[in-house]
Protein backbone atom coordinates (compact mmCIF):
# COMPACT_ATOMS: atom_id res chain seq x y z
CA UNK A 1 0.00 0.00 0.00
CA UNK A 2 3.04 2.30 0.25
CA UNK A 3 2.88 3.39 -3.40
CA UNK A 4 -0.83 4.22 -3.35
CA UNK A 5 -2.14 7.77 -2.92
CA UNK A 6 -3.23 8.79 0.56
CA UNK A 7 -7.02 8.75 0.90
CA UNK A 8 -9.09 10.95 3.20
CA UNK A 9 -9.27 8.41 6.02
CA UNK A 10 -5.48 8.00 5.99
CA UNK A 11 -4.41 11.62 6.40
CA UNK A 12 -2.77 12.84 9.58
CA UNK A 13 -5.39 15.54 10.03
CA UNK A 14 -8.19 12.98 9.89
CA UNK A 15 -6.42 10.64 12.32
CA UNK A 16 -5.86 13.52 14.75
CA UNK A 17 -9.52 14.49 14.45
CA UNK A 18 -10.64 10.93 15.24
CA UNK A 19 -8.38 10.76 18.28
CA UNK A 20 -9.66 14.08 19.60
CA UNK A 21 -13.28 13.12 18.88
CA UNK A 22 -12.83 10.13 21.17
CA UNK A 23 -12.87 12.45 24.18
CA UNK A 24 -16.30 13.97 23.41
CA UNK A 25 -18.38 11.77 25.79
CA UNK A 26 -16.14 12.77 28.71
CA UNK A 27 -16.18 16.52 28.21
CA UNK A 28 -19.46 17.32 29.98
CA UNK A 29 -19.44 15.19 33.17
CA UNK A 30 -17.55 16.73 36.09
CA UNK A 31 -16.65 13.22 37.20
CA UNK A 32 -16.35 10.57 34.47
CA UNK A 33 -19.25 8.18 35.24
CA UNK A 34 -17.15 5.01 35.37
CA UNK A 35 -18.30 2.53 38.00
CA UNK A 36 -15.17 2.24 40.15
CA UNK A 37 -13.62 5.64 39.44
CA UNK A 38 -15.14 7.56 42.41
CA UNK A 39 -13.74 4.86 44.70
CA UNK A 40 -10.27 5.41 43.28
CA UNK A 41 -10.69 9.16 43.69
CA UNK A 42 -11.27 8.61 47.40
CA UNK A 43 -7.93 6.78 47.57
CA UNK A 44 -6.20 9.58 45.65
CA UNK A 45 -7.49 12.08 48.21
CA UNK A 46 -6.05 10.04 51.08
CA UNK A 47 -2.79 9.78 49.16
CA UNK A 48 -2.61 13.56 48.85
CA UNK A 49 -4.01 14.53 52.25
CA UNK A 50 -2.65 11.92 54.67
CA UNK A 51 0.35 14.04 55.66
CA UNK A 52 -1.66 17.21 56.29
CA UNK A 53 -4.67 15.43 57.82
CA UNK A 54 -3.28 12.79 60.20
CA UNK A 55 -6.80 12.17 61.53
CA UNK A 56 -7.39 10.04 58.41
CA UNK A 57 -5.07 7.45 59.96
CA UNK A 58 -7.83 6.45 62.39
CA UNK A 59 -9.73 5.05 59.41
CA UNK A 60 -7.21 4.28 56.67
CA UNK A 61 -3.66 3.05 56.29
CA UNK A 62 -1.79 4.29 53.20
CA UNK A 63 1.68 2.96 52.42
CA UNK A 64 3.61 3.35 49.19
CA UNK A 65 5.08 0.17 47.72
CA UNK A 66 6.26 -0.96 44.30
CA UNK A 67 3.27 -2.74 42.74
CA UNK A 68 2.06 -3.12 39.17
CA UNK A 69 -1.00 -0.93 39.64
CA UNK A 70 0.10 2.67 40.19
CA UNK A 71 -0.70 4.50 36.95
CA UNK A 72 -3.04 7.32 37.95
CA UNK A 73 -1.96 7.14 41.61
CA UNK A 74 1.45 8.46 40.53
CA UNK A 75 0.23 10.90 37.87
CA UNK A 76 -2.00 12.58 40.44
CA UNK A 77 1.01 13.66 42.51
CA UNK A 78 2.25 16.35 40.07
CA UNK A 79 -1.11 17.12 38.41
CA UNK A 80 -3.45 17.56 41.39
CA UNK A 81 -1.56 20.58 42.84
CA UNK A 82 -1.86 22.28 39.43
CA UNK A 83 -5.41 21.40 38.35
CA UNK A 84 -7.08 20.17 41.51
CA UNK A 85 -7.81 16.50 42.08
CA UNK A 86 -11.10 16.19 40.20
CA UNK A 87 -9.96 18.03 37.08
CA UNK A 88 -6.65 16.17 37.08
CA UNK A 89 -8.48 12.83 37.19
CA UNK A 90 -10.80 13.96 34.42
CA UNK A 91 -7.92 15.01 32.18
CA UNK A 92 -6.13 11.70 32.68
CA UNK A 93 -9.30 9.70 31.98
CA UNK A 94 -9.97 11.79 28.86
CA UNK A 95 -6.50 10.88 27.62
CA UNK A 96 -7.28 7.15 27.76
CA UNK A 97 -9.71 6.87 24.78
CA UNK A 98 -7.66 9.45 22.86
CA UNK A 99 -4.50 7.37 23.27
CA UNK A 100 -6.39 4.15 22.53
CA UNK A 101 -7.70 5.45 19.20
CA UNK A 102 -4.31 6.91 18.29
CA UNK A 103 -2.54 3.67 19.21
CA UNK A 104 -4.84 1.46 17.14
CA UNK A 105 -4.51 3.66 14.05
CA UNK A 106 -0.74 3.96 14.48
CA UNK A 107 -0.38 0.17 14.68
CA UNK A 108 -2.49 -0.19 11.53
CA UNK A 109 -0.29 2.38 9.78
CA UNK A 110 2.93 0.61 10.75
CA UNK A 111 1.74 -2.85 9.71
CA UNK A 112 -0.11 -1.99 6.50
CA UNK A 113 1.78 1.08 5.34
CA UNK A 114 -1.53 2.94 5.16
CA UNK A 115 -4.52 2.88 7.48
CA UNK A 116 -7.04 0.43 5.98
CA UNK A 117 -10.62 1.64 5.82
CA UNK A 118 -11.88 -1.24 7.96
CA UNK A 119 -9.69 -0.12 10.89
CA UNK A 120 -12.25 2.56 11.76
CA UNK A 121 -14.62 -0.15 13.00
CA UNK A 122 -12.23 -0.87 15.89
CA UNK A 123 -12.33 2.64 17.32
CA UNK A 124 -15.54 2.35 19.44
CA UNK A 125 -13.63 -0.21 21.55
CA UNK A 126 -11.90 2.76 23.17
CA UNK A 127 -15.06 2.78 25.33
CA UNK A 128 -15.08 -0.94 26.00
CA UNK A 129 -16.68 -2.48 29.08
CA UNK A 130 -13.46 -2.64 31.16
CA UNK A 131 -13.14 1.13 30.68
CA UNK A 132 -16.82 1.66 31.56
CA UNK A 133 -16.26 -0.41 34.70
CA UNK A 134 -13.63 2.07 35.82
CA UNK A 135 -10.52 -0.11 35.61
CA UNK A 136 -8.64 3.11 34.92
CA UNK A 137 -5.07 2.06 35.68
CA UNK A 138 -5.60 -0.95 33.46
CA UNK A 139 -7.22 1.08 30.67
CA UNK A 140 -4.43 3.67 30.81
CA UNK A 141 -1.77 0.96 30.62
CA UNK A 142 -3.48 -0.64 27.62
CA UNK A 143 -3.72 2.68 25.81
CA UNK A 144 -0.01 3.25 26.42
CA UNK A 145 0.80 -0.36 25.45
CA UNK A 146 -0.86 0.10 22.05
CA UNK A 147 1.27 3.15 21.31
CA UNK A 148 4.43 1.44 22.57
CA UNK A 149 3.68 -1.53 20.32
CA UNK A 150 3.37 0.85 17.38
CA UNK A 151 6.73 2.36 18.33
CA UNK A 152 8.18 -1.17 18.60
CA UNK A 153 7.00 -1.91 15.05
CA UNK A 154 8.26 1.40 13.71
CA UNK A 155 11.76 1.01 15.11
CA UNK A 156 11.92 -2.52 13.65
CA UNK A 157 10.78 -1.23 10.28
CA UNK A 158 13.49 1.44 10.35
CA UNK A 159 16.12 -1.09 11.40
CA UNK A 160 16.78 0.71 14.71
CA UNK A 161 16.90 -2.47 16.78
CA UNK A 162 19.65 -1.32 19.14
CA UNK A 163 17.79 1.89 19.89
CA UNK A 164 14.63 -0.15 20.43
CA UNK A 165 16.38 -2.41 22.92
CA UNK A 166 17.71 0.59 24.87
CA UNK A 167 14.41 2.47 24.92
CA UNK A 168 12.15 -0.41 25.89
CA UNK A 169 13.98 -1.36 29.07
CA UNK A 170 12.77 1.76 30.94
CA UNK A 171 9.54 2.00 28.94
CA UNK A 172 8.49 -1.56 29.84
CA UNK A 173 9.28 -0.89 33.51
CA UNK A 174 7.17 2.27 33.49
CA UNK A 175 4.32 0.42 31.79
CA UNK A 176 4.45 -2.36 34.39
CA UNK A 177 4.22 0.21 37.18
CA UNK A 178 1.16 1.71 35.46
CA UNK A 179 -0.51 -1.71 35.39
CA UNK A 180 0.83 -5.22 35.00
CA UNK A 181 -1.69 -6.20 32.33
CA UNK A 182 -0.54 -3.49 29.93
CA UNK A 183 3.03 -4.75 30.19
CA UNK A 184 1.90 -8.34 29.67
CA UNK A 185 -0.14 -7.45 26.59
CA UNK A 186 2.76 -5.47 25.15
CA UNK A 187 4.93 -8.55 25.60
CA UNK A 188 2.43 -10.77 23.78
CA UNK A 189 2.07 -8.30 20.90
CA UNK A 190 5.80 -7.69 20.60
CA UNK A 191 6.62 -11.42 20.68
CA UNK A 192 4.10 -12.26 17.96
CA UNK A 193 5.35 -9.45 15.73
CA UNK A 194 8.96 -10.45 16.32
CA UNK A 195 8.12 -14.05 15.40
CA UNK A 196 6.82 -12.95 12.02
CA UNK A 197 9.83 -10.70 11.43
CA UNK A 198 12.33 -13.41 12.33
CA UNK A 199 10.44 -16.01 10.31
CA UNK A 200 10.54 -13.79 7.23
CA UNK A 201 14.27 -13.13 7.69
CA UNK A 202 15.01 -16.85 7.94
CA UNK A 203 12.80 -17.57 4.94
CA UNK A 204 14.65 -15.01 2.85
CA UNK A 205 17.93 -16.72 3.73
CA UNK A 206 16.47 -20.17 2.90
CA UNK A 207 17.74 -21.58 6.15
CA UNK A 208 16.67 -22.09 9.71
CA UNK A 209 13.72 -23.85 11.31
CA UNK A 210 10.45 -22.30 12.49
CA UNK A 211 11.54 -23.06 16.06
CA UNK A 212 14.52 -20.78 15.53
CA UNK A 213 12.17 -17.88 14.85
CA UNK A 214 10.57 -18.52 18.26
CA UNK A 215 13.96 -18.47 19.98
CA UNK A 216 15.06 -15.34 18.17
CA UNK A 217 11.75 -13.65 18.95
CA UNK A 218 12.25 -14.43 22.62
CA UNK A 219 15.74 -12.97 22.57
CA UNK A 220 14.46 -9.90 20.76
CA UNK A 221 11.90 -9.32 23.52
CA UNK A 222 14.44 -9.50 26.37
CA UNK A 223 14.36 -5.68 26.77
CA UNK A 224 10.78 -6.16 28.02
CA UNK A 225 11.72 -8.72 30.66
CA UNK A 226 13.07 -6.64 33.56
CA UNK A 227 9.60 -6.17 35.17
CA UNK A 228 9.61 -9.91 35.84
CA UNK A 229 11.95 -9.10 38.73
CA UNK A 230 9.48 -6.52 40.06
CA UNK A 231 6.68 -9.05 39.72
CA UNK A 232 8.52 -11.62 41.83
CA UNK A 233 9.33 -9.04 44.51
CA UNK A 234 5.74 -7.79 44.56
CA UNK A 235 4.05 -11.15 44.84
CA UNK A 236 6.54 -12.64 47.32
CA UNK A 237 5.86 -10.06 50.05
CA UNK A 238 4.30 -11.23 53.30
CA UNK A 239 1.61 -8.54 53.05
CA UNK A 240 0.31 -9.76 49.68
CA UNK A 241 -3.00 -11.57 49.60
CA UNK A 242 -5.38 -12.72 46.90
CA UNK A 243 -6.46 -15.94 45.30
CA UNK A 244 -6.17 -17.12 41.69
CA UNK A 245 -9.04 -19.20 40.42
CA UNK A 246 -12.22 -19.75 38.39
CA UNK A 247 -10.53 -21.31 35.38
CA UNK A 248 -12.22 -22.01 32.04
CA UNK A 249 -15.56 -20.52 33.00
CA UNK A 250 -16.97 -20.70 29.49
CA UNK A 251 -20.30 -19.06 30.31
CA UNK A 252 -18.50 -16.07 31.78
CA UNK A 253 -16.06 -15.85 28.85
CA UNK A 254 -18.92 -15.89 26.36
CA UNK A 255 -20.61 -13.15 28.38
CA UNK A 256 -17.45 -11.03 28.26
CA UNK A 257 -17.41 -11.31 24.48
CA UNK A 258 -21.04 -10.21 24.29
CA UNK A 259 -20.35 -7.30 26.64
CA UNK A 260 -17.28 -5.75 25.02
CA UNK A 261 -19.31 -2.60 24.22
CA UNK A 262 -21.67 -2.76 27.19
CA UNK A 263 -22.89 0.61 28.43
CA UNK A 264 -26.58 1.48 28.91
CA UNK A 265 -28.85 0.23 26.11
CA UNK A 266 -28.55 -3.54 25.70
CA UNK A 267 -30.04 -3.79 22.21
CA UNK A 268 -27.85 -0.98 20.92
CA UNK A 269 -24.74 -2.46 22.49
CA UNK A 270 -25.39 -6.01 21.26
CA UNK A 271 -26.16 -4.83 17.73
CA UNK A 272 -22.86 -2.96 17.80
CA UNK A 273 -21.04 -6.17 18.74
CA UNK A 274 -22.75 -7.88 15.80
CA UNK A 275 -21.30 -5.18 13.56
CA UNK A 276 -17.82 -6.06 14.83
CA UNK A 277 -18.42 -9.75 14.15
CA UNK A 278 -19.74 -8.91 10.68
CA UNK A 279 -16.55 -7.05 9.78
CA UNK A 280 -14.41 -9.93 11.05
CA UNK A 281 -16.44 -12.33 8.88
CA UNK A 282 -16.03 -10.01 5.91
CA UNK A 283 -12.28 -10.28 6.41
CA UNK A 284 -12.59 -14.03 5.88
CA UNK A 285 -15.31 -14.16 3.23
CA UNK A 286 -14.61 -11.18 0.99
CA UNK A 287 -11.79 -12.03 -1.43
CA UNK A 288 -11.07 -8.35 -1.89
CA UNK A 289 -9.73 -8.07 1.66
CA UNK A 290 -7.37 -10.14 3.78
CA UNK A 291 -5.84 -10.41 7.25
CA UNK A 292 -2.31 -9.26 7.95
CA UNK A 293 -0.16 -12.15 9.24
CA UNK A 294 1.42 -9.88 11.84
CA UNK A 295 -1.77 -8.71 13.48
CA UNK A 296 -3.73 -11.92 12.89
CA UNK A 297 -1.07 -13.78 14.89
CA UNK A 298 -1.16 -11.08 17.57
CA UNK A 299 -4.94 -11.39 17.83
CA UNK A 300 -4.66 -15.18 17.96
CA UNK A 301 -2.12 -14.97 20.79
CA UNK A 302 -4.32 -12.56 22.75
CA UNK A 303 -7.33 -14.81 22.18
CA UNK A 304 -5.34 -17.77 23.51
CA UNK A 305 -4.41 -15.81 26.63
CA UNK A 306 -8.08 -14.82 27.04
CA UNK A 307 -9.10 -18.49 26.92
CA UNK A 308 -6.37 -19.70 29.29
CA UNK A 309 -6.57 -16.87 31.81
CA UNK A 310 -8.72 -17.47 34.92
CA UNK A 311 -11.34 -14.96 35.99
CA UNK A 312 -9.44 -14.11 39.20
CA UNK A 313 -5.66 -13.53 39.29
CA UNK A 314 -4.00 -12.68 42.63
CA UNK A 315 -7.38 -11.60 43.97
CA UNK A 316 -8.03 -9.29 40.99
CA UNK A 317 -11.34 -10.23 39.43
CA UNK A 318 -12.29 -9.97 35.75
CA UNK A 319 -8.73 -10.72 34.64
CA UNK A 320 -9.86 -12.48 31.46
CA UNK A 321 -12.69 -10.06 30.69
CA UNK A 322 -10.28 -7.19 30.21
CA UNK A 323 -8.63 -8.80 27.19
CA UNK A 324 -11.78 -9.45 25.14
CA UNK A 325 -12.12 -5.93 23.64
CA UNK A 326 -8.47 -5.89 22.58
CA UNK A 327 -8.76 -9.25 20.85
CA UNK A 328 -11.51 -7.65 18.77
CA UNK A 329 -9.55 -4.44 18.24
CA UNK A 330 -6.33 -6.10 17.03
CA UNK A 331 -8.30 -8.51 14.80
CA UNK A 332 -10.22 -5.63 13.24
CA UNK A 333 -7.16 -3.53 12.42
CA UNK A 334 -5.55 -6.68 10.96
CA UNK A 335 -7.94 -6.53 7.98
CA UNK A 336 -6.66 -4.79 4.87
CA UNK A 337 -7.69 -4.52 1.21
CA UNK A 338 -6.09 -6.64 -1.47
CA UNK A 339 -4.65 -4.82 -4.48
CA UNK A 340 -7.84 -5.39 -6.48
CA UNK A 341 -10.15 -3.49 -4.11
CA UNK A 342 -11.53 -0.39 -5.84
CA UNK A 343 -11.27 3.06 -4.31
CA UNK A 344 -15.06 3.24 -4.26
CA UNK A 345 -15.33 0.05 -2.18
CA UNK A 346 -12.57 1.16 0.19
CA UNK A 347 -14.22 4.56 0.63
CA UNK A 348 -17.52 2.83 1.39
CA UNK A 349 -15.87 0.76 4.14
CA UNK A 350 -14.30 3.94 5.53
CA UNK A 351 -17.60 5.83 5.48
CA UNK A 352 -19.41 2.98 7.21
CA UNK A 353 -16.63 2.65 9.80
CA UNK A 354 -16.72 6.38 10.47
CA UNK A 355 -20.51 6.30 10.81
CA UNK A 356 -20.27 3.39 13.24
CA UNK A 357 -17.75 5.28 15.35
CA UNK A 358 -19.89 8.43 15.28
CA UNK A 359 -23.05 6.59 16.30
CA UNK A 360 -21.29 4.86 19.19
CA UNK A 361 -19.79 8.18 20.32
CA UNK A 362 -23.22 9.81 20.22
CA UNK A 363 -24.73 6.97 22.26
CA UNK A 364 -21.93 7.09 24.83
CA UNK A 365 -22.22 10.89 25.07
CA UNK A 366 -25.96 10.67 25.77
CA UNK A 367 -25.42 7.87 28.26
CA UNK A 368 -22.74 9.81 30.16
CA UNK A 369 -24.94 12.91 30.26
CA UNK A 370 -27.69 10.87 31.92
CA UNK A 371 -25.24 9.33 34.39
CA UNK A 372 -23.84 12.78 35.16
CA UNK A 373 -27.33 14.01 36.03
CA UNK A 374 -27.80 11.16 38.50
CA UNK A 375 -24.38 11.92 40.03
CA UNK A 376 -25.24 15.61 40.42
CA UNK A 377 -28.55 14.84 42.13
CA UNK A 378 -26.97 12.36 44.52
CA UNK A 379 -24.07 14.63 45.42
CA UNK A 380 -26.32 17.42 46.69
CA UNK A 381 -26.42 15.32 49.87
CA UNK A 382 -22.83 16.33 50.56
CA UNK A 383 -24.02 19.87 51.35
CA UNK A 384 -25.61 18.42 54.50
CA UNK A 385 -22.59 16.45 55.73
CA UNK A 386 -19.82 18.19 57.69
CA UNK A 387 -16.13 17.52 57.00
CA UNK A 388 -14.69 14.57 58.86
CA UNK A 389 -18.07 12.87 59.41
CA UNK A 390 -18.36 9.11 59.69
CA UNK A 391 -20.81 7.93 57.02
CA UNK A 392 -22.06 4.46 56.22
CA UNK A 393 -23.58 4.26 52.74
CA UNK A 394 -25.96 1.71 51.28
CA UNK A 395 -26.31 1.59 47.50
CA UNK A 396 -29.10 -0.56 46.14
CA UNK A 397 -28.86 -3.03 43.32
CA UNK A 398 -30.61 -6.17 42.12
CA UNK A 399 -29.33 -9.72 42.30
CA UNK A 400 -29.53 -9.97 38.53
CA UNK A 401 -26.65 -8.48 36.58
CA UNK A 402 -28.69 -5.77 34.90
CA UNK A 403 -27.17 -4.54 31.66
CA UNK A 404 -27.54 -0.93 32.75
CA UNK A 405 -27.40 0.09 36.38
CA UNK A 406 -26.96 3.30 38.33
CA UNK A 407 -23.15 3.40 38.54
CA UNK A 408 -23.59 4.77 42.05
CA UNK A 409 -21.76 1.89 43.75
CA UNK A 410 -18.69 3.99 44.59
CA UNK A 411 -20.17 7.48 44.58
CA UNK A 412 -20.00 7.40 48.42
CA UNK A 413 -16.21 7.65 48.07
CA UNK A 414 -16.71 11.26 46.99
CA UNK A 415 -17.46 11.90 50.67
CA UNK A 416 -13.84 11.00 51.30
CA UNK A 417 -12.61 12.90 48.26
CA UNK A 418 -14.53 16.14 48.95
CA UNK A 419 -15.18 16.11 52.70
CA UNK A 420 -12.39 13.92 54.10
CA UNK A 421 -15.25 11.93 55.65
CA UNK A 422 -15.19 8.20 56.26
CA UNK A 423 -16.72 6.12 53.49
CA UNK A 424 -17.30 2.38 53.72
CA UNK A 425 -16.79 1.63 50.00
CA UNK A 426 -12.98 1.58 49.80
CA UNK A 427 -11.29 -1.66 48.73
CA UNK A 428 -9.05 -3.23 51.34
CA UNK A 429 -6.71 -5.88 50.01
CA UNK A 430 -3.07 -5.73 51.00
CA UNK A 431 -0.76 -5.74 47.99
CA UNK A 432 -3.48 -4.75 45.51
CA UNK A 433 -3.57 -1.02 46.34
CA UNK A 434 -1.70 1.29 48.67
CA UNK A 435 -4.73 1.89 50.89
CA UNK A 436 -6.33 -0.46 53.40
CA UNK A 437 -9.06 0.30 55.93
CA UNK A 438 -8.37 0.15 59.65
CA UNK A 439 -11.63 1.44 61.18
CA UNK A 440 -12.24 -1.40 63.62
CA UNK A 441 -15.34 0.17 65.15
CA UNK A 442 -17.12 -0.20 61.79
CA UNK A 443 -16.76 -3.99 62.06
CA UNK A 444 -18.16 -5.59 58.90
CA UNK A 445 -19.12 -2.20 57.46
CA UNK A 446 -15.61 -0.82 56.95
CA UNK A 447 -14.92 -1.49 53.28
CA UNK A 448 -16.24 -2.67 49.91
CA UNK A 449 -18.66 -4.39 49.32
CA UNK A 450 -20.44 -3.40 52.54
CA UNK A 451 -21.98 -0.42 50.71
CA UNK A 452 -23.97 -2.66 48.35
CA UNK A 453 -27.41 -3.79 49.52
CA UNK A 454 -30.16 -5.82 47.87
CA UNK A 455 -33.81 -6.60 48.50
CA UNK A 456 -33.14 -10.24 49.38
CA UNK A 457 -30.06 -12.38 49.93
CA UNK A 458 -28.46 -13.00 46.54
CA UNK A 459 -27.15 -16.51 46.05
CA UNK A 460 -23.37 -16.63 45.93
CA UNK A 461 -22.92 -12.92 46.73
CA UNK A 462 -21.30 -10.98 49.56
CA UNK A 463 -23.95 -8.27 49.48
CA UNK A 464 -26.30 -7.88 52.43
CA UNK A 465 -30.07 -7.55 52.20
CA UNK A 466 -30.96 -3.96 53.03
CA UNK A 467 -32.93 -4.83 56.17
CA UNK A 468 -30.01 -6.80 57.58
CA UNK A 469 -27.61 -3.95 56.79
CA UNK A 470 -29.83 -1.38 58.53
CA UNK A 471 -30.25 -3.64 61.54
CA UNK A 472 -26.60 -4.60 61.95
CA UNK A 473 -24.43 -1.60 61.11
CA UNK A 474 -22.86 -0.34 64.37
CA UNK A 475 -24.66 2.94 65.10
CA UNK A 476 -22.05 4.09 67.56
CA UNK A 477 -19.43 4.03 64.77
CA UNK A 478 -21.28 6.32 62.34
CA UNK A 479 -22.82 9.77 62.28
CA UNK A 480 -24.84 9.50 59.07
CA UNK A 481 -26.49 6.87 56.86
CA UNK A 482 -26.58 7.67 53.13
CA UNK A 483 -28.91 5.51 51.04
CA UNK A 484 -28.67 5.69 47.24
CA UNK A 485 -31.36 4.09 45.11
CA UNK A 486 -32.14 1.63 47.95
CA UNK A 487 -34.51 -1.33 47.66
CA UNK A 488 -37.61 -1.36 49.86
CA UNK A 489 -36.77 -1.62 53.55
CA UNK A 490 -38.62 -1.95 56.87
CA UNK A 491 -39.26 1.61 58.12
CA UNK A 492 -38.96 0.39 61.72
CA UNK A 493 -35.25 -0.20 61.09
CA UNK A 494 -34.61 3.53 60.59
CA UNK A 495 -36.18 4.48 63.91
CA UNK A 496 -33.74 6.82 65.63
CA UNK A 497 -32.36 7.97 62.26
CA UNK A 498 -33.45 11.49 61.31
CA UNK A 499 -33.87 12.23 57.58
CA UNK A 500 -32.12 15.49 56.69
CA UNK A 501 -32.01 15.28 52.87
CA UNK A 502 -33.99 13.48 50.21
CA UNK A 503 -33.97 13.32 46.41
CA UNK A 504 -36.41 10.78 45.06
CA UNK A 505 -35.43 7.41 46.53
CA UNK A 506 -32.08 8.74 47.75
CA UNK A 507 -32.07 9.77 51.40
CA UNK A 508 -29.60 10.91 54.04
CA UNK A 509 -30.16 10.13 57.72
CA UNK A 510 -28.44 11.55 60.77
CA UNK A 511 -27.84 8.97 63.47
CA UNK A 512 -29.52 10.36 66.60
CA UNK A 513 -30.23 7.15 68.48
CA UNK A 514 -27.19 4.91 68.96
CA UNK A 515 -29.16 1.90 70.18
CA UNK A 516 -29.13 -1.08 67.83
CA UNK A 517 -32.51 -2.29 66.51
CA UNK A 518 -33.46 -5.92 66.84
CA UNK A 519 -31.84 -8.15 64.19
CA UNK A 520 -34.24 -9.09 61.42
CA UNK A 521 -32.78 -12.54 60.66
CA UNK A 522 -29.91 -14.80 61.71
CA UNK A 523 -26.54 -14.13 60.04
CA UNK A 524 -25.57 -16.13 56.96
CA UNK A 525 -21.96 -17.11 56.11
CA UNK A 526 -20.36 -15.27 53.18
CA UNK A 527 -20.04 -17.04 49.86
CA UNK A 528 -17.79 -16.56 46.89
CA UNK A 529 -18.94 -14.22 44.17
CA UNK A 530 -20.37 -15.45 40.89
CA UNK A 531 -18.64 -14.73 37.56
CA UNK A 532 -20.91 -11.87 36.50
CA UNK A 533 -21.09 -10.13 39.85
CA UNK A 534 -18.99 -7.44 41.45
CA UNK A 535 -15.94 -8.89 43.24
CA UNK A 536 -15.43 -8.08 46.90
CA UNK A 537 -12.09 -6.40 46.20
CA UNK A 538 -11.87 -5.33 42.54
CA UNK A 539 -8.62 -3.97 41.16
CA UNK A 540 -7.94 -0.59 39.68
Amino acid sequence: MQGEPVHWWQTRVFVAALALAACIPLLWPDIPPLVDLPGHMGRYRVELAMASHPELAQWYDFRWSLIGNLGIDLLILPLAPVFGLELAVKLIVIAIPVLTVAGLLWIAREVHGRIPATALFALPLAYSYPFQFGFVNYALSMAIALNLFALWLRLARLGRLELRAILFVPLSCALWVCHTFGWGVLGVLAFSAEMIRQHDRLKEGHNGHWLESWVRAGLGCLPLALPLVFMVLWRSGDHVTGQTGDWFNWDAKLAWVEMVLRDRWQTFDLLSVLVLFAILVVGLADRRVEYSRHLALSAAFLATVFVLLPRIVFGSAYADMRLAPFVFAIALIAIRPRPGLSLRSAALYAALGLAFFAVRLAGTTASYWLYDRSYDRALTALDHIPPGARVVSFVGRRCLDDWAYTRLEHVPALLLERKLAFSNDQWSMAGAQQLTTRYLAAKGFAHDPSQIVTQVKCRGEWWRPVDRALARFPRDAFDYVWMLDPPRYDPQLVAGLTPIWRDGANILFRVDDRRQPEPVEPPMPPQFTTPLSKPPHPPA
